[in-house]
């Protein structure tokens, strides 16, 4: 008989950019019986997530529901839904998920045009309606509203003003943002809305809410070919969220019951005293960096409060730093991606994660070894200026 090593994951403190902790209800949700994908009892919980999902995005969008897959599976529901070959697509492109959107739509046939802005600062909404005006007949313009590689959040309404002046959908990625900080998809006039369930809605990565405007799905559904995903096909989909039940695919089962307690957690603690407690822990976790001799990578005015980009002091080694973290206190943060990679640190207050106690124990922790490293942390001067934001409304 071949032995195996013993199944223990360590606990960590999860701040990195994804995935987040998860609420022990969640958790337990997970470990309930499995059912059929097409029991009775099993499509009423897929009704209440449709149902609720629409409260937390805002909308009352006939068409929303949660692809099988991580936050990336609804931005190729939503990208190879829409795109057809030859349709000219504009996309704002301002750090790794911008450019991810816009290489979907040209594996799907359209004349992409990027809208490039600098990996810490927003997309420029009048570059977006330049380039628009540029291209011409455009179908969609599609941009990220928190750029998880980068920490910066871009406004949605200027460009949706724009978008929809010239007779264009608007695609949002949100992936880092819904359930953490305000998202507005029916208000904003976004035609399609996509995001995860492992960041700011505090579940294991696993399936993608989304939801398409009656717009979108009308363009969905006058496709003139078909859309070159079958798993992800959203007519196909569709079909078997809504009354139809219609075979498709075997149901993540436990998933679906991990989206369903992460959405009623939301709507239990209230959207807007949610977006408050990610907007104060967040804040207090930037003005500490700052009080400690840090600098933060993202535009003032810019920074998303549930993932702060923190550039790397210079003669301090990013690896050392965050295997010390990961070794003496079990907290996970992430490194920068393409252009900041070894430049930056991502540290995120996303759902469970955004404690005032994870901000206080991560300046800490993180300030000792700073100084290690050779870096004058201010550890004090740090750990008074976020308690003071903490006491703040």
């Amino acid at each position: 008989m071949t032995s195996t090593a013993a199944f223990n994951p360590p606990t960590r403190v999860l701040m990195g950019p994804g995935p987040s902790g998860a609420n022990p209800r969640v958790l337990r949700a997970m470990t309930a019986p499995l059912l059929g994908h097409l029991d009775p009892e099993f499509l009423r919980i897929m009704d209440e997530c449709r149902a609720m999902l629409r409260q937390v995005l805002r909308t009352q969008n006939g068409v929303t529901l949660a692809t099988p897959g991580t936050g990336t599976s609804g931005m190729e529901a939503a990208v190879m839904n829409l795109v057809e070959p030859g349709d000219r697509v504009v996309v704002g492109v301002c750090g790794y998920f911008g450019e991810r959107i816009a290489q979907m739509a040209e594996r799907a046939g359209g004349a992409v045009t990027r809208v490039n802005a600098a990996w810490g600062s927003p997309v420029d909404p009048a570059a977006v309606e330049t380039a628009v005006k540029a291209a011409g007949s455009v179908k969609l313009v599609a941009m990220v509203h928190a750029e998880t590689s980068t920490g910066v959040q871009t406004p949605v309404e200027p460009i949706s003003k724009v978008a929809h002046a010239a007779g264009a959908l608007l695609l949002v990625d949100c992936v880092t943002s819904l359930g953490g900080v305000p998202v507005e998809a029916d208000a904003w006039g976004a035609d399609a809305v996509y995001s995860g369930t492992q960041k700011c809605l505090s579940a294991p990565p696993g399936v993608a809410p989304i939801t398409m405007s009656p717009a979108a799905w009308a363009a969905v559904k006058t496709r003139e070919v078909p859309s070159n995903t079958w798993y992800l096909d959203m007519q196909l989909l569709e079909a078997y969220w809504d009354d139809r039940r219609n075979y498709h695919h075997t149901a993540p089962i436990s998933m679906v019951y991990a989206l369903h307690e992460a959405l009623a957690l939301v709507l239990e603690e209230g959207l807007e005293q949610r977006w408050a407690r990610h907007e104060r822990n967040g804040r207090a976790l930037q003005q500490g960096f700052e009080a400690m001799g840090l600098v933060l990578h993202a535009d003032a005015g810019y920074r998303l409060p549930v993932l702060t980009t923190v550039r790397i002091p210079e003669g301090v080694n990013d690896m050392e730093v965050r295997g010390a973290l990961l070794k003496r206190h079990s907290i996970e943060i992430g490194g920068g991606l393409g252009d900041l990679k070894a430049k930056v640190w991502r540290v995120g207050l996303m759902g469970e994660s955004s404690s005032p106690g994870n901000v206080l124990l991560f300046l800490s922790s993180i300030g000792k070894i700073l100084r290690e490293q050779g870096f004058a942390a201010d550890v004090r001067a740090g750990l008074a200026a976020a308690a003071a934001r903490l006491d703040q409304p």
